[in-house]
């Protein structure tokens, strides 16, 4: 079972930067993908980045160039650098883990509690 913590939300100004960690435990799985999500009130939860062990990312296009996922694979630690922080980037904001034995096996997936983050105009 994929445990995992996340940290680094809070409240900020219109324009300004906030770190997003997400720390991932009990995994064995050789393949894996981590990512966060967000979820404003009222809307679907939508995909902000994610990243692959080999360290490829994806970015949805509301936060390409303002937004910058990384990872640590000896900590099975993600990082979710944001930058340019809009009002309509508040959500609260999930990590995912999805994992695999192999690229033909089905992928499961874990998800953090969630970290609000809140950006004032």
């Amino acid at each position: 079972q994929v445990q995992l913590v996340e940290s680094g939300g809070g409240l900020v100004q219109a324009g300004g930067s906030l770190r997003l960690f997400c720390a991932a435990s009990g995994s064995t799985f050789p393949i894996n993908l981590m990512g966060w999500y967000r979820q404003a009130p009222g809307k679907q939860r939508e995909l902000v980045a994610t990243i692959t062990n080999g360290g490829l990312p994806t970015y949805a296009d509301s936060v390409k160039g303002r937004f910058t996922i990384s990872r640590d694979n000896a900590k099975n630690t993600v990082y979710l650098q944001m930058n340019s922080l809009k009002p309509e980037d508040t959500a609260v904001y999930y990590c995912k883990f999805s994992g695999a034995y192999s690229p033909a096996s089905r992928f499961n997936d874990y998800w953090g509690q969630g970290t609000q983050v809140t950006v004032s105009s």
